[in-house]
C-alpha cells in the first residue's frame, strides 16, 4: 500500500549562547516553540525567530524547524 503524507505544523528550537564557562566555552540553551504553521515559510519562521529574539540581550546562534508529518495508508 502507498504512504500519503500530510504536513501538520512545525516545532521551531531556537539555540541562544547565555554565557561562556570559566574556560571560554560557550554555554548553549535551546527554546521550542511549537504550533508552527506548516504554510509558513522559513524567510518567515527566520525573520519571526530573530525578531523576537533580537529583543533579550542573549546572542541566537541557530534557527532550527522541525516539521511535523501524519503518515497514512491509503
Amino acid at each position: 500500500m502507498a504512504v500519503i503524507a500530510s504536513n501538520r505544523d512545525s516545532v521551531i528550537v531556537i539555540t541562544i549562547q547565555t554565557g561562556q564557562t570559566p574556560q571560554g566555552a560557550p554555554i548553549l540553551r535551546q527554546r521550542s516553540h511549537s504550533n508552527v504553521r506548516a504554510t509558513a515559510t522559513d524567510q518567515d519562521v527566520y525573520d519571526i525567530a530573530a525578531a523576537l529574539y533580537g529583543l533579550q540581550d542573549h546572542s541566537l546562534i541557530g534557527v532550527r524547524r522541525d516539521n511535523r508529518v501524519d503518515l497514512v495508508e491509503s
